[in-house]
């Protein structure tokens, strides 16, 4: 086997794991995140618990990842975004307007279509929709560049 089916390997099982780890948390369910942002309400915590277990489950990959990277000549270090600017803000207000409607971001919108529910379907087609939409209209307004941010 080599380097690249290994590491698709290691990225099926990871998605795996996230995706039965968003399961078993209960994060595939909508009205459980829905509470979670409902502060003034009946409010649930177990979202943050499960987001800080993630980050310390995570940290030590990202570590380690860092450390490959520096001696990988292939797989050079991704460039640190250290602005803030206004597709940044954008983005991350559509994000959380969707995750507030509905109670679905991408990650366990897509594990949610193991469970053969209509919902999450019409979530992950709008959801590809926009991606689509938004392609389109940055390879506009920006040119067909390949150097153009997406």
């Amino acid at each position: 086997m080599n380097r690249l089916q290994g590491s698709r390997w290691i990225a099926l099982f990871g998605g795996v794991l996230f995706g039965a780890g968003l399961s078993v948390s209960q994060m595939l369910d909508p009205a459980k995140v829905l509470a979670f942002l409902d502060l003034f309400g009946d409010w649930d915590p177990s979202l943050a618990l499960v987001m800080l277990a993630a980050l310390a489950t995570m940290a030590p990959a990202w570590r380690i990842q860092r450390a490959y990277d520096h001696n990988d000549d292939h797989n050079p270090p991704a460039p640190a975004i250290t602005r803030i600017d206004a597709r940044l803000l954008v983005g991350a207000c559509l994000f959380g307007l969707g995750w507030g409607l509905v109670g679905y971001c991408p990650g366990p919108a897509l594990a949610s279509l193991a469970l053969f529910s209509a919902k999450p379907v019409v979530f992950v087609i709008a959801m590809l929709a926009g991606m689509g939409l938004h392609h389109w209209l940055a390879r506009s307004t920006l040119g067909s560049s390949s150097s153009a941010p997406m």
